[in-house]
């Protein structure tokens, strides 16, 4: 009984993450004007200063963010409480729920998502010196998940005021992803004051769970029950068993780690080539005079099609679920458990387990660049960009204006002020230096600025309060030929 219930937890964690909440690696705002050589991840067309570098394996550059429009550490988190579901602020009787609603917007986003850079390489070439070479294996693991704000009110304003009324959940997105991508490009001078760049980049699908929402209506009845008028997917790829019962409905699903019992199986897993893609990167770099720089790209143009290790549910017509109504646990006439319980049992029986394997694609999110840096003098410089995000049918924006500074190409430096996310205090600070060969860099795209106490006295740690986004990225590099100031 217990491994059903933990089961049927994995289970919720998954699904209604998927439906209920819904990157590729997100744009380092700081990283941009910085001298590193991960900075033609963000434009191709973009070259340090050094002749060659050389990226230590998992080392060179770990990246992680999270983003989101809605939430913050102090909605989660009470002081000088337990933490647990009992003093979870949205499961307490004092909720504001109207507070909390006021503060959501018609779509509202999440996004978790982490890489690694295996391997970095980097060399000039040419007789000019002026071709720039590289090669990058990087690990991705992302989540972008999209729900609008009639969700939210159906789970905390409580179905009983809502009798009657039909939502349309249309809007709803939600992919999570693990893949390996090896990028392959090179930059070089076209004349004086142009640079144009590009990176090909073979992408390997590992594991996906990706939920598509062509129509959505969700109609609250008067004994608190909800019916759902639906027709979506949620397809997988990998691990992961479904068991079913004589309707094709889902019974109970297990992760499939009989698989990874054996190194030949763990092997075989990160070693899949079958889930195939492609992506493109494209920049450029042109110096208007001596001092003014202007340049613009546009990264992860791509897509993943998903061949292995298949398994696809739909959804269609009138489906029956529980009410999603978090009130009762504030009221104690349900337990948190009682809620997630009901909500397992409603999504297994709205989902049908399809008999043929159907390959499926994902796309990458799209991302456009434009930034201007000017020079005071060989050491100090104003930066301006502006970063655009297309991903999930909504626009994401961000401009930031940096100064940066790099000292003989040894200590370099950025602080930036952002706005994102309608947000208006985001600082961020990047710092790098060399010893010898060895190039050592950490940024953060934004810096909290004030901060909380949670929980127990004597047991509480400080986190950031008003905090929705966070970036940060740090890694080691090894450096040659360092002693060249380029321009381009």
């Amino acid at each position: 009984m217990k491994n059903r219930t933990i089961k049927q937890r994995l289970f919720l964690t998954l699904a209604v993450t998927l439906i209920i909440t819904g990157a590729p690696a997100q744009n380092s705002q700081v990283l941009y004007f910085m001298n590193l050589p991960q900075n033609h991840l963000l434009n191709p067309a973009l070259r340090p200063t050094n002749s060659v570098y050389v990226g230590l394996p998992g080392l060179t550059g770990i990246n992680i963010n999270v983003r989101n429009n809605f939430l913050n550490f102090s909605d989660v988190l009470s002081e000088g409480m337990k933490i647990d579901e009992s003093t979870i602020p949205f499961l307490r009787e004092d909720f504001d729920a109207d507070r909390f609603m006021s503060r959501l917007r018609d779509l509202n986003y999440l996004e978790p998502s982490t890489s690694i850079q295996v391997l970095g390489v980097g060399f000039s070439a040419g007789q000019d010196k002026d071709l720039y070479l590289f090669l990058d294996v990087t690990e991705h693991i992302n989540a972008s998940m999209v729900f609008p704000r009639d969700l939210m009110k159906l789970a905390f304003m409580g179905n009983k005021d809502l009798a009657g009324q039909t939502f349309d959940l249309s809007d709803m997105r939600a992919d999570m992803s693990y893949y390996r991508e090896i990028g392959i490009g090179a930059s070089k001078n076209i004349n004086q004051k142009l640079r144009f760049g590009a990176r090909a980049r073979l992408l390997f699908g590992l594991a996906t769970a990706s939920f598509q929402n062509y129509a959505m209506n969700l109609t609250v009845n008067e004994d608190g029950t909800n019916t759902l008028d639906a027709n979506m997917t949620l397809d997988f790829s990998g691990p992961v068993r479904f068991f079913l019962d004589s309707q094709n409905h889902i019974e109970n699903v297990e992760f499939a780690d009989e698989q990874f019992d054996s190194s030949k199986g763990v092997t075989n897993f990160l070693t899949n080539t079958r889930n195939a893609g492609f992506g493109l990167d494209l920049g450029a770099e042109y110096a208007v005079n001596d001092q003014l720089t202007l340049s613009a790209a546009i990264t992860d143009v791509g897509f993943i099609k998903w061949k292995s290790d298949l398994s696809n549910l739909e959804a269609y017509g009138n489906v029956k679920l529980s009410g999603l109504d978090f009130g009762d646990v504030r009221e104690n006439s349900a337990t948190f458990d009682d809620v997630t319980n009901s909500m397992i049992d409603s999504l297994k029986n709205a989902f049908i387990f399809t008999n043929v394997e159907k390959p499926f694609t994902t796309k990458l999110p799209v991302g456009f660049t434009v930034g201007g840096k000017f020079d005071l003098n060989d050491k100090f410089s104003l930066g301006l960009l502006s970063y655009t995000r297309i991903t999930s049918r909504k626009v994401q924006e961000a401009i930031t204006l940096s100064a940066n500074m790099n000292l003989a190409n040894s200590l370099y430096t950025t602080l930036a002020y952002t706005v994102c996310n309608n947000n208006y205090t985001n600082l961020g600070l990047g710092l790098g230096f060399r010893a010898s060969v060895f190039q050592f860099y950490f940024l953060f795209d934004k810096i909290p600025l004030s901060w909380k106490k949670a929980g127990t006295t004597g047991e509480s740690v400080t986190l950031p309060a008003n905090w929705n986004t966070m970036h940060s990225r740090f890694g080691i590099n090894l450096v040659f030929g360092n002693k060249q100031n380029r321009r381009m």
